[in-house]
């Protein structure tokens, strides 16, 4: 499965130095897809010195023919995406309907950043000296380094390596191990850019010879990290030896309000699949569902009803609505956060288990939870799995204060049918994104991003390509 591809290092596909190589683990069936190539710290070396020179002749073309080699990318993308999907569905298990929307969302990213590329605007500021005026240009930060988690293997990629390029930035790749295909996927796509050889590059393989040797290089001056709020505290660390910028899209523990005045059937139509997309591993998914009391028996109900309902399988299999979660790990991660939340007093109203029609693959029941308190682990923490927790609330006040609580800042949502309502509600949330009525943030035109522990930086929108540049300021006097 592997085997066309491998690290991508100065404009060409290689094995690894040494030759080293793991199995990638199918979700699915508990067994290996192939094997990919494991970089060695020689490989990564490697990838920094070719994106250093590969920068010089990037940063020499104009914004138009930067605009012009994204719209191939996305050209090739495009006619690559029955490919691309099935990569995506092997490697995470997500229904291939799913695989194929993340595919298409991807590719929207090259195409949106093809034209920001065009717009990366300076401006001319008047002086205090006769004749003088200043004048302030954008310039590539340099060299990016974009380490990508494994749960949208495609769409990750794709928000970091399209806007770096855009703005005239090398990039090198450092996908998940568990989804390495994916971004080789991409990135062999990215040839038909006619980029400079070192523009574009990729390595797999253990921190030790991967994201140590890159974050120690002064040569890389950005990193943009998807992943866990531990592991972005740690590159923050990293990062500051060598003075590098950071992005963060970390973790997040969404709380979802349902207010008395909310079309009711139209907020578990919505919820429901949203909740369940990818398993449930989805950072911006809700994991707190605050239910008003009014409506809250019937919203469990009807919640419990939904998720029962719902098809597991193979997510190759095109009547799959919801396939495993990642690994074994995982798995017994999220089998011991429903027992705990039981212990504790919470009540198994959907699930609650391993999918016992399947003799392999790391399956587990979409699970709803009622009578949850806010101190249990399952809603203190982010459960990224196909967990639903659901509790009750009285008033709007109370449910703001208890949705507020904790660190994280990432995403949040409310159904209501009172404008005034939504408005004070999108003020008084805590959260990078709010959604009313709608959990539709994932736009390459919108940017996206979190507070607090949950990152820092924006990816998408016009904000998007402002991390991948400089400011520089000239006084010009004739």
């Amino acid at each position: 499965m592997y085997e066309k591809y491998g690290l991508f290092i100065d404009g060409s596909w290689s094995g690894a130095v040494g030759g080293g190589a793991a199995p990638v683990i199918s979700p699915v069936s508990e067994k290996p897809l192939g094997e990919a190539p494991v970089a060695a710290a020689a490989d990564t070396e490697a990838a920094i010195a070719t994106a250093e020179r590969g920068l010089a002749a990037w940063r020499a073309r104009t914004a138009f023919e930067r605009a012009d080699a994204l719209h191939a990318i996305a050209d090739e993308m495009i006619r690559r995406k029955g490919e691309a999907a099935r990569m995506i569905s092997s490697e995470t298990g997500k229904p291939i309907a799913q695989a194929e929307r993340e595919w298409a969302l991807s590719c929207d990213q090259f195409r949106w950043y093809a034209e920001e590329a065009r717009r990366v605007y300076g401006r001319i500021v008047e002086s205090r000296i006769p004749g003088g005026r200043f004048e302030v240009t954008r310039e590539p930060i340099g060299v990016v380094a974009a380490f990508t988690a494994w749960n949208f293997p495609a769409a990750l990629v794709a928000r970091k390596v399209a806007p770096a390029l855009a703005a005239g930035c090398s990039v090198i790749v450092r996908p998940s191990n568990q989804t390495p295909g994916t971004a080789m996927v991409m990135v062999d796509c990215c040839r038909a850019g006619a980029l400079p050889d070192g523009t574009v590059n990729l390595v797999v393989g253990p921190t030790a010879e991967t994201y140590a040797p890159i974050m120690a290089s002064p040569l890389v001056r950005k990193v943009s990290l998807t992943g866990s709020t531990r592991v972005g505290q740690q590159m923050i660390r990293d990062a500051a030896d060598t003075m590098k910028k950071v992005t963060m899209e970390l973790g997040g523990n969404a709380p979802l309000i349902v207010y008395d005045d909310a079309d009711l059937q139209t907020a578990l139509d919505v919820s429901v699949p949203t909740k369940f997309a990818n398993a449930g591993q989805v950072c911006v998914t809700a994991d707190r569902f605050f239910i008003h009391e009014s409506l809250h028996d019937a919203f469990v109900d009807g919640f419990a009803a939904r998720a029962k309902a719902l098809k597991l399988g193979d997510g190759l299999d095109p009547a799959a609505q919801m396939g495993p979660v990642i690994n074994g790990g995982r798995r017994a991660e999220l089998e011991g956060v429903v027992k705990d939340a039981v212990k504790a007093g919470a009540r198994v109203v959907a699930g609650g288990g391993r999918a016992s029609a399947f003799n392999a693959g790391f399956f587990l029941e979409p699970t709803v939870l009622a009578d949850v308190n806010d101190d249990m682990k399952v809603f203190a923490e982010e459960n990224f799995g196909p967990i639903a927790a659901i509790t009750r609330f009285r008033d709007e006040d109370e449910v703001l204060a208890r949705a507020n609580a904790g660190d994280m800042g990432l995403s949040a949502y409310a159904f209501t049918a009172n404008p005034a309502r939504a408005r004070r509600t999108v003020a008084a949330l805590k959260a990078g994104m709010v959604g009313i009525n709608s959990f539709a943030m994932a736009a390459s035109e919108a940017p996206f991003g979190g507070t607090r522990y949950s990152g820092m930086g924006r990816e998408g929108g016009a904000e998007g390509i402002t991390d991948y540049l400089d400011t520089k300021l000239a006084q010009v006097v004739f």
